[in-house]
C-alpha cells in the first residue's frame, strides 16, 4: 500500500485490510500445525522481500483478551522477549497514535526499529489493529539499529464466542537491506509459529496479570484514560524506504545462537 501523505485510516482502509486477511490469492502455505497456519508471498526474490500471514485458533481465550494483550504495552515488555524498546510517542485521535518499537533479529543480522502510525477499530464482535511507518523529527534512525519500514502490518481478531477467538496477523515490512534466503524460511517456518504460540500463552496469563497491574487502566477502550500528549499529523511524514540506509546482509550465515527466541516458559508474572 503506497501513500503520498500521512493519513489516519478510515473505514475503507480497515475493510481493505480485512479483505486481504481473508484472501487466498498469491499466498503459499509454509506451516500448518496445532491450530497455527503460516503463508508467505514473495515480492522481490533477490532481496528476500515478502509478505507474511499467520492464522491462529485460540481456545480458552476471548477476542477481548487478545485485543487487550495486543494493546497493552506494559504487558508486551513482559512476554515479548524480542522487544528491545517500545513506547508510545503521542496520540492523534481516540483510536490512532504514534509509537516506537525496536526488536531483536536472528543473529548475525542487525536489529531493527520502526516508528509507526497505529490505528484500531472494533468491527462488531471483531477487532482490527493496523499500522504503517512514519517519520518523526525527534526520533531519527539510531546508529546501532536499522530503521525498517512497515508498509502495512496488522491484526484481525475474530470472536468465536466467549472463550474462543481466531487471530490473523498480516505483515509487509521492508527490512531495509538484502536478506539471505534462510531468513524467509526461518521466519515463516520457525519464528512466526513460535511467536504466535508465545502470544497465545501470554493471552492465557493476561487476566491474572492484569488484576495485579492497574486492572482498570485500558486507554485503548477508554480514551479518557490516556495521558499521551496530543500530536498533529503535521508532526509526522511518510517514511519512504528509499530515503533510509540499505544494508546488504545477503551473505550472512545462520548461527546456532537463537537470540530473540527465548523459551516459551518465560514468566510474565
Amino acid at each position: 500500500m503506497s501513500r503520498d501523505s500521512v493519513q489516519i485510516p478510515d473505514d475503507r482502509d480497515f475493510q481493505t485490510f480485512r479483505t486481504e486477511c481473508y484472501s487466498d490469492a498469491g499466498w503459499t502455505m509454509t506451516y500448518s500445525k496445532s491450530g497455527i497456519t503460516v503463508w508467505i508471498q514473495i515480492l522481490e526474490e533477490e532481496r528476500a522481500l515478502h509478505k507474511i500471514k499467520c492464522k491462529m485458533e485460540c481456545k480458552d481465550v476471548s477476542a477481548e483478551v487478545l485485543y487487550d494483550v495486543l494493546h497493552d504495552i506494559e504487558y508486551r515488555k513482559k512476554w515479548d522477549s524480542n522487544v528491545i524498546e517500545t513506547f508510545d510517542i503521542g496520540k492523534l485521535t481516540v483510536n490512532a497514535d504514534i509509537g516506537y518499537y525496536a526488536w531483536k533479529c536472528p543473529k548475525p543480522l542487525k536489529n531493527r526499529d520502526v516508528i509507526t502510525l497505529r490505528s484500531w477499530l472494533p468491527f462488531g464482535n471483531d477487532y482490527i489493529i493496523m499500522n504503517y511507518s512514519v517519520k518523526h523529527a525527534k526520533y531519527p534512525p539510531k546508529k546501532d539499529l536499522v530503521r525498517a519500514v512497515s508498509i502495512q502490518t496488522g491484526y484481525l481478531i475474530q470472536s468465536g464466542g466467549p472463550k474462543s477467538a481466531t487471530l490473523i496477523y498480516l505483515a509487509q515490512v521492508d527490512p531495509r537491506g538484502s536478506l539471505p534466503k534462510w531468513v524467509v524460511n526461518k521466519s515463516s517456518q520457525f519464528l512466526a509459529p513460535k511467536a504466535m504460540k508465545k502470544m497465545y500463552k501470554a493471552c492465557v496469563k493476561y487476566p491474572e496479570w492484569k488484576k495485579k497491574h492497574n486492572p482498570h487502566h485500558k486507554p485503548w477502550l477508554y480514551p479518557e484514560q490516556s495521558t499521551l500528549p496530543t500530536i498533529s499529523l503535521a508532526d509526522v511524514s511518510i517514511q519512504h524506504a528509499d530515503s533510509l540506509e540499505n544494508i546488504d546482509e545477503s551473505s550472512a550465515t545462520e548461527t546456532k545462537d537463537d537470540r530473540g527466541e527465548a523459551s516459551d516458559e518465560d514468566s510474565v508474572n
